[in-house]
């Protein structure tokens, strides 16, 4: 099955890390969502905008990607948890294709709230086959430090094989 792992990470790359090993273990194309308007600012900062942004349903304009989810079977959706949803810009690439006839595997990462993330993500999916997904939990304080363990997110990934 034709997979891309596409995603969208920021601060510590938490999103990314759990990314690229999907990516490894599939041998899947990959790529990093971007917003055209980089987040400035420090850790708390982003947080704050983040909540006005979720708060209003705000869609950030992100960069052109250089795959296309047409072109694959399977999509595997990566994003940080941003006030208890998707990070914006994972609700704008959502937004921007038809996922009708796709099988869409989500996952999110956060720090301690996992919030309907994974549920929403599903929902912006219409029309795809969802395969079970993960909530991956690293430490509260924005930092890099995994709580869930490695073999929890080792054997999903294991899974998709």
């Amino acid at each position: 099955m034709s997979t891309l792992v596409v995603y969208y990470s920021l601060s510590c790359g938490n999103t990314e890390r759990v990314a690229e090993m999907v990516a490894d273990a599939l041998d899947a194309d990959i790529e990093a969502i971007e917003t055209v308007e980089p987040y400035p600012g420090d850790y708390q900062e982003v947080v704050d905008q983040g909540k006005r942004e979720v708060e209003r349903g705000y869609e950030p304009a992100i960069e052109a990607l250089e795959f296309n989810p047409a072109d694959y079977e399977r999509i595997v959706i990566g994003t940080p948890t941003w006030w208890y949803t998707m990070a914006p810009a994972v609700a704008t690439y959502l937004s921007e294709y038809d996922w009708r006839g796709k099988t869409v595997v989500p996952f999110q990462t956060h720090g301690g709230w996992p919030g309907e993330t994974l549920d929403d993500i599903v929902d912006a999916c219409d029309g795809a086959r969802i395969e079970h997904g993960i909530s991956v939990q690293f430490d509260s304080t924005g930092g890099d430090r995994m709580i869930t363990p490695l073999s929890d997110v080792e054997r999903w990934i294991d899974s998709l094989k």
